[in-house]
């Protein structure tokens, strides 16, 4: 087997075990900013609940939701495994359509949205990194996705 990866393998995981190849290399930053931003969305998210939600209930509670996101895609991106590359894909491609549809909506209907969320205007607050962050995502992830053609024929799946 000429696996770039099989040298670190030997000896780190039982015979079977699926592999992580998400969190490595640049996969580590990407996880890195995730998380950066699960904290950071949280925390904007939970104050302003408690603080002033009613001057902005959608907008706090999109910020809410973004914070779910980011936290769900932080921890799926450092799992290994099918599934947990599965939730990956689907928490990045959540994210990447909350942000286009929160940034337009922010754009075209401000009076709905009377207070920035993480993805108004695109993410303009966050030097729009939540823009290009799930773009960068999608792209890691298609470049790490589970190799179809290595398991079928070992037996593994």
């Amino acid at each position: 087997m000429n696996d770039q990866h099989t040298p670190a393998a030997v000896g780190s995981a039982p015979a079977g075990t699926p592999r992580n190849t998400r969190n490595t290399g640049p996969g580590r930053l990407l996880i890195a900013v995730y998380a950066v931003f699960a904290i950071s969305a949280s925390a904007r998210a939970g104050y302003q609940i408690l603080t002033k939600f009613s001057e902005a209930p959608l907008a706090y509670l999109l910020s809410a939701f973004a914070a779910l996101v980011y936290v769900i895609a932080t921890i799926s991106l450092a799992k290994a495994g099918s599934t947990w590359f599965k939730v990956s894909v689907a928490a990045v491609l959540v994210e990447l359509v909350g942000v286009l549809v929160v940034g337009a909506l922010s754009i075209f209907d401000a009076v709905a949205f009377p207070h920035e969320t993480v993805w108004s205007l695109f993410g303009r607050g966050y030097g729009f990194i939540p823009l290009l962050l799930p773009i960068l995502g999608l792209v890691w992830l298609y470049r790490r996705r589970p190799s179809q053609g290595k398991s079928l024929g070992k037996g593994a799946r």
